[in-house]
């Protein structure tokens, strides 16, 4: 069994901040612990967009506070994210999210992470793979 605080990743390798600036994430259940996903609690700074593609991973996102726009760049279409809400990318789907108020949400990836990500040019993260 693990039990963790999210506060003892703070300052940490867990605790990551992406090279574009528009989030930080805490990495809390990662590749290396085995269990076929990983867990973040991420947040995106208000006034920001971030363009994603998670081409190689399923993500699932709960928003826990905040405010945002996602828009679906496949089809155009446009959702309202608040607390309470969550959205699955089940389809690989390219998607933006424009940031009205930092965002806090939960992410589940599948294929875990290793923590070591941040986003290319593409919005992707790379599949990267933990020795477990």
């Amino acid at each position: 069994m693990i039990v963790r605080s999210f506060d003892e990743f703070k300052g940490t390798d867990r605790h990551i901040k992406s090279e574009g600036g528009t989030w930080e994430s805490t990495r809390i259940v990662l590749a290396k612990e085995g269990v076929g996903f990983s867990v973040h609690e991420t947040i995106l700074y208000a006034g920001t967009s971030t363009d994603m593609w998670y081409q190689n991973h399923i993500e699932a996102v709960v928003c826990t506070k905040g405010d945002a726009e996602l828009t679906d760049r496949e089809t155009g279409k446009t959702y309202h994210i608040t607390p309470g809400t969550m959205y699955l990318l089940n389809g690989h789907e390219r998607h933006t999210l424009k940031v009205k108020e930092d965002f806090h949400c939960i992410c589940v990836f599948n294929p875990p992470v290793t923590g070591r990500e941040d986003h290319d040019e593409n919005g992707t993260y790379p599949l990267l793979t933990e020795e477990v």
